[in-house]
């Protein structure tokens, strides 16, 4: 990947070195370092690990690799096992500045009930040791800043011990030398097309100057307008007083008794916690679905409702009020308001899922309507939505169905993007 760099006697031009995990079809790698097309300053990647367990296919790889990968320059992409990989001797994964991921969430997924939110130690929970070894593996080399992504609902993990799975996790970094800062980002508050909330985490290695900084700064003043994160997503004043609490205890002891009301924003250094709750703050241009559409007569046939089933489309969508009866037997009433339908085109659109490709009727796909017709959302105006590039998941081994599914597990560009920009202000500024 070519990659242009000012130079000068403070290596204010460093490129700084990435690795990206649980990599998808490369969401934060296109934020960073853009496409081999359109390359962007200051980041390059150099190893990215991408697998999808419990399927022989690896239909995300595949298109990672194609898209980034099918010159005859070094590959450095491993589709493998990363249980595997952080058990293997020598460790494969070379020395960077700054390690990304958005690692698996589908136990704290909003799409599933309270009662099957298993947390941290869930089967995809667990993926997230899989990060804490690297960094423990790699000692004095580790990185020396993290950005990392997750579902809003890790903050108040598991229902019966709210708050204990992000402690555990801000309480091993914290161990392993560095402070983090969060917050509760909605893609669509800052001017972008799609209404996905999302927590973002950047970390920062003790003895960096980006750290020193931070120690020097009040929590409140780094949080709400000196911090990398508040530099990329300006916030308005702060509702409520922070909310202080020392985090105590082996990771066995936070497991065991931890429970903590984290609000939107917060930091942590040296297992001190400060968590505020702040309002995001945005006057700029902003991208609605309407936008972003194809015109009619580019959409294929199969994206189109037929007459005959937009009557069970609108069954889906509307409000219910209804006496069920479940397979033991037994009656309840059942509930559920109403979804907009069809989607409203002067908004953005609402939070892509996982289901939403294929013409089987269903209450959380988009649906819109041009004129007089109905009709689903295609794959390139899903990848609009999340800001890829178009066609980026086009593959002769993908169906449009597993290209949903791919914006539906996938982040908004244009987050990682601006909080790229930021943490390269911080960084460069940091070395004058």
């Amino acid at each position: 990947m070519k990659n242009s760099t000012i130079k000068n006697k403070n290596n204010q031009g460093e490129t700084l070195k990435v690795v990206e995990l649980f990599a998808g079809v490369g969401g934060f790698r296109i934020g960073l370092c853009g496409t081999p097309d359109n390359t962007k300053e200051g980041y390059k990647l150099v190893w990215a690990n991408q697998w999808e367990p419990a399927t022989k296919f690896q239909h995300a790889a595949v298109v990672y690799q194609e898209k980034f990968h099918s010159g005859k320059e070094p590959n450095p992409f491993f589709n493998e096992d990363i249980n595997k990989v952080v058990e293997t001797q020598p460790l494969p994964i070379p020395k960077h500045d700054l390690l990304v991921g958005g690692f698996p969430c589908q136990d704290y997924s909003v799409a599933r009930t309270l009662s099957h939110a298993a947390g941290i130690e869930g089967k995809k929970g667990v993926l997230w040791w899989s990060i804490h070894k690297i960094l423990t593996r790699m000692g004095k080399d580790s990185p020396r800043y993290l950005m990392l992504e997750n579902v809003d609902r890790l903050l108040k993990s598991p229902v019966k011990q709210r708050g204990r799975d992000f402690g555990i996790i801000l309480a091993s970094l914290s161990d392993l030398g560095y402070a983090v800062e969060w917050r509760i980002i909605n893609a669509a508050d800052y001017g972008m097309p799609q209404r996905r909330r999302r927590i973002f985490m950047v970390a920062y290695k003790k003895g960096t100057s980006i750290y020193n900084n931070l120690t020097r700064t009040s929590p409140l003043k780094w949080l709400t307008s000196k911090g990398v994160v508040a530099q990329g997503f300006p916030v308005k004043d702060v509702e409520i007083p922070p909310l202080d609490k020392k985090l105590e205890g082996s990771l066995t002891d936070i497991s065991d008794k931890f429970a903590h009301p984290f609000e939107n924003t917060g930091l942590i250094i040296n297992r001190e916690i400060t968590t505020i709750k702040t309002k995001p703050e945005y006057s700029g241009p902003r991208i609605t679905l309407g936008s972003v559409l194809l015109p009619n007569k580019e959409v294929p046939e199969e994206y189109f409702i037929d007459n005959k089933d937009l009557k069970r489309w609108t069954y889906l969508k509307n409000a219910k009020k209804e006496l069920r009866t479940a397979k033991t037997g037994f009656s309840y009433s059942y509930n559920e308001g109403p979804v907009t339908f069809p989607d409203s085109l002067d908004k953005p659109s609402r939070t892509i899922i996982t289901g939403e490709g294929g013409p089987t009727p269903s209450r959380f796909k988009h649906v819109i309507k041009q004129g007089n017709k109905y009709r689903r959302l295609t794959s390139v105006e899903l990848e609009r939505l999340c800001m890829f590039p178009d066609n980026h998941t086009a593959h002769e081994k993908v169906g449009d169905v597993k290209r949903a599914f791919f914006m539906g597990n996938a982040l908004v560009v244009g987050v990682i993007e601006r909080l790229g920009k930021s943490l390269l202000i911080l960084h460069r500024s940091s070395l004058r």
